[in-house]
Order: structure tokens, then C-alpha cells, then sequence
């Protein structure tokens, strides 16, 4: 339920963050979905496509809402209702629930953190399908970590999200 205390028609941010490992390659290999499209290359691990750029943006705007988190909306496991799911299909589920609780989402942002892959060349098309399945303005970026941690190793990905929803109004 949206937060009692925010007035309607009040803007409200919040942040998402998530990280995936990178599958390992071998027989029955998981296809890569980053920000809603497929990508060459290993998928990441995880319940449902392990995209860490619709997680984040999940969780962003569940906060917004002050509606939880993904794992209230979807549970969490390999049992979970949001398990085999797709990103696309996710993003367009949470943003009708937000709806249904009377925030609409306003814009939102996310920045890949990792070496590959290199997301320019198709950010507009991600932004596009994205933008399209939140209903609102979705900007994507990536950066890496110059080599540290488990991103620079090239283990896995993490994003990072922040989202704007105006609470109580339809949209």
C-alpha cells in the first residue's frame, strides 16, 4: 500500500540495485537478456532471466511506491511466481501494480555496472522496450569498475535504478 504519509500527487524516488553471476557457458546455456533485449554471450544466473537492469528498475519503483521490493511483488526461488519470468513481462506487471495502487510511474534511470556487453550500440532499442513496458521515460547508461570486484573480473553484472512516481494520481 502506498504510503499514508506522502500527499497526492506527490513525487516520490526510489533506489534499486541488483547482481547476477554470469552462467557458466556449458551445455543448456542461458541466453543473456540485459534491459529487456538479448544480447550474444552467457546469461546471467537467477530464478527468472537474471535481468539485473529490470530488477533494479523493479525495485526502484516499488520503493517509489513504497509497495516493497521485487521479492514481495514476485517471491523469491526457484518455485517463486516470478521464477522463468521475463523482463519485459515484469516490468509491465509491476507497472500495472503501481497503477492499481494509485502511483504512476513518472521516469526512471539505470546504469549497468560491468564489461560486457557493451550496451551503446544498442541502448536506444533497450530504452525503447523498456520505456514502453513501465509506461514512462526509462534512460540507460553503463559504466564498468576498472577492473574491481566481481564486475571487473568479468564473474557477473550489477545495475543500479532510481525511479520517480507521483503517489495517489491515475495515470
Amino acid at each position: 500500500m502506498s504510503d499514508p504519509a506522502s500527499p497526492t500527487g506527490a513525487l516520490s524516488v526510489g533506489m534499486g540495485f541488483d547482481a547476477h553471476r554470469f552462467s557458466d557457458g556449458g551445455a543448456g546455456a542461458r541466453p543473456l537478456w540485459l534491459a529487456c533485449i538479448s544480447w550474444p554471450g552467457d546469461g546471467l544466473q537467477g530464478d527468472s532471466d537474471g535481468d539485473v537492469a529490470v530488477h533494479a528498475i523493479i525495485d526502484a519503483l516499488l520503493a517509489a511506491g513504497h509497495l516493497g521490493d521485487i521479492g514481495t511483488l514476485f517471491g523469491i526461488g526457484k518455485d517463486s511466481r516470478g521464477a522463468g519470468g521475463h523482463g519485459e513481462s515484469m516490468l509491465r506487471e509491476t507497472a500495472e501494480f503501481l497503477r492499481e495502487h494509485r502511483c504512476t510511474p513518472n521516469s526512471v534511470s539505470v546504469v549497468v555496472i560491468g564489461n560486457r556487453p557493451r550496451l551503446a550500440p544498442r541502448a536506444r532499442e533497450a530504452e525503447g522496450v523498456m520505456s514502453r513496458a513501465v509506461g514512462c521515460s526509462v534512460s540507460l547508461g553503463a559504466t564498468t569498475t576498472d577492473h574491481m570486484g566481481f564486475t571487473g573480473r568479468g564473474e557477473g553484472l550489477a545495475a543500479m535504478a532510481t525511479a520517480l512516481v507521483r503517489i495517489g494520481a491515475r495515470g
